[in-house]
């Protein structure tokens, strides 16, 4: 699928609005119509801030879940729920988000839900940007599930997830969406002690019915829960084997690693895919400069082409606060735009 050079993108999340996150903490005080006001307003608060940026590729900044990834907990059955965190004070960290129990086979019999968020952004959303999907695949949603006794472990949890996953890829692209992100960050965090080669297989099989389809990548970071990392922050344990991936762009974290590594970028290129370029730290309230953005632009094209290289933040935008979050995409974009010009785009 065919891009614009040097464009400009995001990972899926977008920060909540305050009264949002005040929603959020009180659902039961609204009705059913309230909350779909609320979910409707919220994406268009999302959209309208991606739209002033001068973004390429907008989401709905997953507005209506709660977390990128425990919310589709809520579209399956065969799972007990866990109500409460583990632990509640001190720094914050993994082990205070809960875990929830496999008490039966895991289905999804009306969807994950990413088909309706789309649909409601196709409504919201003006003409111009593209809209991407984002949906995080078998490996990273397995990670907050206990097998039980009804799978042996998280590969067998992975497995059976799958085809759920599959399933909401495929009605995505029946549904119109020309561009998705299936998010696998457990699978960067993890490479350094598990086969990265079956995590190639994993991946693949997952997207087999839709590669060609739609414009598709994958994102690759080191964690941001409360911007707090949880695997070693280093991209080789995954490459070569990663290039193996069937989709179109791999996202990969930089800014917040000082750009160590960067020459990874030029292995994705030579391997016929778009290597985006996480250049804006969402783990710091450092706005970054348009002449910064600028600068890292002309750097990154000394290890790709124009042609095969987009840019976004280092991470969905969830945990960084919305000020800060709109300053810095903007600042992102206009720096993006310095170097268009630059090569005559």
């Amino acid at each position: 699928m065919s891009t614009i050079p040097l464009r400009t993108t995001v990972i899926g999340s977008y920060p909540f609005p305050s009264w949002l996150e005040f929603a959020s903490e009180h659902l039961d005080q609204f009705g059913a119509d309230d909350i779909a006001e609320i979910q409707n307003d919220a994406v268009r608060v999302a959209v309208a801030d991606q739209v002033t940026a001068g973004l390429d590729v907008i989401t709905d900044g997953e507005q209506t879940r709660l977390d990128f990834n425990l919310s589709f907990y809520g579209f399956l059955t065969g799972i007990e729920l866990e109500g409460d965190s583990p632990r509640r004070f001190g720094p914050p960290a993994h082990d205070q988000r809960g875990r929830h129990q496999i008490v039966s086979p895991l289905r999804a019999e009306s969807g994950l839900g990413a088909v309706e968020e789309f649909s409601r952004l196709k409504r919201i959303a003006p003409a111009g940007p593209v809209l991407k999907a984002s949906v995080p695949g078998p490996y990273t949603m397995s990670g907050r599930l206990v097998p039980g006794d009804v799978y042996k472990d998280r590969w067998s949890v992975t497995e059976a997830l799958l085809p759920l996953i599959q399933a909401e890829l495929i009605a995505l692209v029946d549904a119109g969406c020309t561009e998705i992100t299936v998010d696998e960050p457990s699978m960067s965090c993890y490479a350094h002690k598990e086969d990265p080669e079956r995590f190639v297989d994993i991946f693949n099989r997952t997207v087999a019915p839709i590669v060609g389809k739609c414009h598709l990548s994958t994102h690759l970071c080191f964690g941001n829960f409360k911007a707090r990392a949880v695997g070693p922050r280093q991209y080789a344990p995954m490459f070569p084997a990663f290039l193996g991936m069937s989709l179109d762009e791999i996202h990969v974290e930089m800014a917040s690693r000082e750009f160590a590594e960067l020459e990874v970028i030029r292995a994705i290129a030579d391997a016929g895919k778009v290597a985006a370029v996480g250049i804006i730290d969402v783990k710091s309230y450092y706005i970054e400069t348009v002449d910064e953005v600028a600068r890292r632009v002309r750097m990154c094209l000394d290890h790709a082409p124009a042609e095969q290289l987009a840019f976004a933040p280092d991470c969905g935008l969830s945990q960084t606060a919305r000020w800060a979050a709109s300053r810095k995409l903007t600042n992102m974009c206009a720096g993006v735009e310095i170097v268009r010009k630059e090569h005559g785009g």
